[in-house]
């Protein structure tokens, strides 16, 4: 990432002091220590304009919504379906029939792989996916595959942890079907060239799904520009709340989906000689939804638009790169994944140290990183390890943290040695 306003790193360090005041958690002690929280990329923090959404909805809102004639129920309907609206101009999707809710990216990917295996996929037929991929970006498509008896193509991810591009270019042809890929790598950080996948998957009439989920904490997203059929995202990666996600799909592949899941609001009529589902997007909305969450999930996305896109790239870029600088002093450290695009993510080992014990120790100190394979087996057999820890920044961490996370690997490994 770059610093595309050319913000001092004094101005950067003064509106980051302001805006952690948002975050009540960051003022937390963890084992008698100030919380140093460096595990974004597996949720990030909620600002107090989440928070309070969620709790206004449950103290004035509540209701059930779509099917209510009552205030309440009014209410609740306008503020989910302005949640939706909100992200269709926030992701500039062409329509709201665009815009699904769902439980996350988990929850999105499956929804489109299972309808792909039910009515898309047919033997013979190949479905693209990276070494890189998390694991809700693999074993969807393994159970697609399984049904539909196609199968599953695996797109290599060289020593740098960056995708293959040219081995795609030798090997996608028109028996592939789908190529599903991660934006942003939750586990090294790699930022794909997102835009040369989709070129191909058009070149062979191949659909395109986008795991979206770390690139919207990031950077903008718009689906309209990438041309991507679907994208999903996460409201918990991006400062909203747990549960409740998007995912864009085109209206065309929308319509030719069948359902994921049956219930109430999918539905038009139901009849025991048939059932006519709802129209798009309810058709894929079964059941009540999380409305608090998808309230919820507006406010942080307005608070996203209230930082500025420009300033996260800038302070993350910032943070990205001064990790890197201290971490690599660091006798034995070993960074893995240096892509040349890459967002603010440092996964690494330390020589005869398991990932487990340095996270303990860490964690005693107050800091705050993952350990382990980070959902991503296949990517640590590439690499012929188990995992690594992994520290994963967002817009409210400081420079000063970084300061703390090498001083506590270096007495941890005084301690481990």
């Amino acid at each position: 990432m770059t610093n595309p306003m050319g913000i001092t790193q004094s101005d950067l360090g003064k509106r980051v002091k302001e805006l952690r005041a948002d975050f009540p958690i960051l003022a937390s002690k963890v084992h008698g220590k100030d919380l140093v929280y460096l595990d974004n990329a597996a949720t990030s923090q909620k600002p107090v304009q989440v928070i309070d959404s969620i709790k206004t909805y449950y103290e004035s809102t509540n209701a059930n919504v779509h099917r209510g004639s009552h205030y309440l129920a009014a209410k609740a309907t306008e503020e989910f379906e302005g949640s939706r609206e909100f992200f269709r101009d926030f992701l500039y999707a062409n329509s709201i029939k665009e815009i699904n809710f769902t439980k996350g990216t988990t929850d999105g990917i499956n929804l489109v792989a299972n309808g792909f295996g039910w009515e898309i996929l047919k033997p013979g037929d190949q479905i693209m996916v990276s070494t890189m991929d998390h694991h809700s970006n693999i074993v969807p498509w393994q159970i697609a595959a399984q049904r539909s008896g196609a199968e599953v193509i695996e797109i290599p991810v060289n020593e740098l942890g960056e995708l293959n591009i040219d081995w795609l270019r030798e090997n996608i042809s028109d028996k592939v079907k789908m190529i599903s890929t991660v934006y942003i790598s939750n586990s090294l950080g790699t930022i794909n060239p997102v835009e040369e996948i989709i070129s191909l998957a058009r070149s062979v009439g191949a659909a395109i799904m986008i795991d979206g989920a770390q690139t919207a904490p990031h950077q903008q997203v718009d689906v309209h520009a990438l041309d991507c059929d679907f994208f999903a995202l996460s409201g918990h990666k991006m400062f909203g709340p747990t549960g409740i996600g998007i995912l864009y799909g085109k209206e065309e592949w929308m319509e030719k989906l069948p359902p994921y899941q049956g219930g109430g609001e999918m539905i038009q009529d139901v009849s025991f000689s048939g059932t006519t589902y709802n129209k798009l997007p309810y058709k894929f909305e079964a059941g009540t939804p999380n409305i608090a969450g998808a309230i919820a999930l507006e406010a942080a996305g307005r608070y996203i638009q209230s930082v500025g896109y420009d300033f996260i790239q800038a302070q993350e870029s910032a943070l990205l790169e001064y990790g890197t600088q201290q971490l690599s002093q660091i006798e034995g450290l070993k960074i893995v994944g240096q892509a040349k695009e890459k967002a603010s993510v440092i996964s690494f080992l330390v020589e005869g140290i398991h990932n487990y014990d340095l996270a303990t120790l860490l964690d005693k100190q107050g800091i705050a990183v993952r350990d382990g394979h980070h959902c991503c087996q296949p990517l640590m057999d590439r690499f012929g390890i188990e995992g690594t820890c992994r520290a994963s920044f967002a817009f409210y961490n400081t420079l000063e943290e970084i300061d703390a996370l090498k001083a506590g690997i270096e007495k941890a490994v005084a301690i481990l040695s």
